[in-house]
């Protein structure tokens, strides 16, 4: 069929009057671009499931495209449970536009398939819906959520019953499915539990406060300690993260956090920040302001979905300083092996991660895995008696566990937050802070500095071009150390997966991971250089790491397409 052909196809089955009017004017303009656009290309259903702009057409999130991949998941989960009738999927969702009528819409056809849906009470963050998946014995889970995109994306995350997000096989038959749907105005269709209905039309469950409470019980495992005196300044960055941040920080005795009042509530516009992600520069700007008037020990983020946690503490010239995701990952890693104990215990991380993972490992006699990135791969880590107990990505992605393992088998910026408040007020009881901590750390593990370098290109096939090119051609030298070693991603390392990208080993213990972005068109870099503390003197080695990771991007950047 012709792009206009697609277009009025699509159109007669739109159950959307918002994105029905938008395709009526694209047609009635003949705009050749905008439907080549929207209908020249699919989203894609992979292991992080679906993410993409609002709009109409296959190449945009809207509820045609939500039915049809909720009804592949639907026959996915049907395939594999053997007692159909009680299969059971829970939908959760954010508040960004359109996240609660897309989780109705995968909730209906569902519930017309068969399937028991049940619906988190309201936007909630990611993390509660990744625990309850387990806790109700779930064959699967939807979270509608863009995370820390702008504000005109929106996506749709799947976790299997082991309440971790899906991965291959899982992600193709679903895939699969999802192309053998025909139109969604031919699906079976269940009702929501308070309309109107014929007696035999099935409808779906919304769960009550008791969801919440339950996550919020689980984030009692954690390793908490006793010390509760810490005063903290927090933002969810207009997301759903501070009611339920809240509640977790004075249930587990916490003092209530001094909360940025313009981006408290709810706005899936994210008025006060170019860009919802704690990581990008500016964004932690009222936190760190609120912090400083408050006389905070530290200043905390949730992006809009909660599941990733930003961490800032002061310093003693007065300014604040973000810590990076490698040295919070260093921190918690071993806050959590000091409160807990046993054989068995895994610190997990990714391969763009920092090594100091590893040390920390070692030093401490527990297994360590590293996985490719994501932490649908960091939850699958280890041995099946492995015993999860911190794993991270340098991402700002969480997931925090006890003696018991970790509560919920995703990043949970909720559950570290409360971990890293724990563990500032313990250290402040010795009257000491995370930045003491930090350089306890580097000088028995030396100086670990991390960077990254991230080049937008415009499309994929230059991204793989610019891989194999310099596969091909590595550099002999970077940064002054020679390259010891370069290791094709896409043959399996390791063990790992195969996937694009290569590893540079360097001398000196320094490494370059270069890999295509998972959800934006760029080509990324991960840096590490490793600096030894000479004589106890930790500011010089941490400036020597600054000057050396700066040669290193320099000279990287020479490398990688302009």
């Amino acid at each position: 069929m012709s792009l206009r052909e697609r277009a009025q196809e699509w159109l007669a089955q739109d159950p959307d009057p918002v994105t029905r009017a938008e395709l009526h004017l694209i047609l009635d303009a003949a705009d050749t671009d905008a439907l080549a656009d929207r209908f020249g290309a699919a989203l894609e259903f992979g292991t992080a499931g679906l993410r993409g702009e609002l709009g109409a057409g296959p190449n945009r999130m809207n509820r045609v495209t939500v039915m049809r991949a909720a009804a592949g998941l639907g026959a996915r989960v049907l395939a594999a449970t053997p007692d159909p009738g009680g299969a059971a999927v829970v939908v959760g969702y954010d508040a960004r536009h359109g996240s609660a009528r897309f989780a109705a819409d995968t909730a209906a056809v569902l519930t017309g398939m068969g399937v028991r849906a049940w619906v988190l009470p309201g936007p909630l963050p990611t993390p509660v819906l990744a625990y309850l998946v387990r806790h109700l014995s779930a064959d699967a889970g939807v979270m509608v959520t863009a995370s820390h995109n702008p504000p005109k994306d929106n996506g749709y995350k799947v976790y299997w019953r082991d309440g971790a997000q899906i991965v291959p096989p899982v992600d193709g038959e679903i895939s699969a499915a999802i192309a053998a749907v025909g139109r969604v105005d031919e699906l079976p269709l269940g009702v929501a539990p308070d309309g109107p209905r014929e007696p035999e039309t099935p409808s779906w469950r919304v769960l009550g406060p008791e969801a919440e409470a339950a996550y919020l019980g689980a984030l009692e495992t954690l390793p908490l300690g006793r010390a509760r005196d810490v005063t903290v300044a927090y933002t969810p960055l207009h997301g759903v993260g501070a009611q339920t941040l809240i509640r977790a920080f004075l249930r587990a005795g916490f003092p209530a956090p001094y909360t940025v009042p313009a981006q408290c509530l709810p706005d899936p516009d994210f008025p006060t920040v170019a860009f919802p992600n704690p990581e990008e520069p500016g964004a932690m700007d009222l936190v760190l302001d609120l912090a400083a008037r408050t006389g905070a020990d530290l200043a905390l983020a949730n992006d809009p979905d909660a599941d990733r946690c930003a961490v800032a503490v002061p310093t003693p010239s007065g300014s604040w300083r973000v810590l990076t995701g490698d040295e919070v990952g260093g921190l918690l890693a071993e806050h959590v092996l000091r409160h807990t104990s046993g054989e068995g215990r895994l610190l997990a991380t990714t391969i763009v991660s920092s090594s100091l993972l590893g040390r920390i490992a070692a030093a401490h006699g527990v297994d360590f895995a590293e996985t490719l990135t994501g932490f649908k791969w960091i939850m699958r880590a280890g041995s099946p008696t492995a015993r999860l107990v911190l794993g991270y990505e340098e991402a700002l992605g969480y997931s925090v566990g006890g003696d018991q393992g970790v509560p919920v088998r995703d990043k949970d910026g909720i559950g570290a937050a409360l971990t890293v408040a724990a563990l500032a007020a313990e250290a402040k009881t010795e009257g000491r802070t995370l930045l003491d901590l930090l350089d306890d750390q580097a000088r028995r593990y030396g100086v670990h500095a991390t960077s990254q370098l991230s080049i937008r290109v415009s499309d994929r096939p230059l991204i793989d071009a610019a891989v194999a090119a310099l596969l091909k051609s590595p550099p002999h030298t970077l940064g002054g150390r020679p390259v010891l070693k370069v290791e094709d991603l896409s043959e399996g390392v390791g063990g790992l997966p195969p996937t694009s990208g290569l590893r540079l080993t360097l001398a000196d213990a320094a490494r370059v991971v270069i890999r295509p972005s998972g959800t934006e068109p760029k080509l990324k870099s991960y840096l590490e250089v490793v600096v030894p503390v000479r004589s106890d003197d930790v500011p010089a080695a941490r400036q020597k790491a600054a000057e050396s990771l700066t040669t290193l991007k320099a000279d990287l950047a020479t490398h990688l397409p302009a």
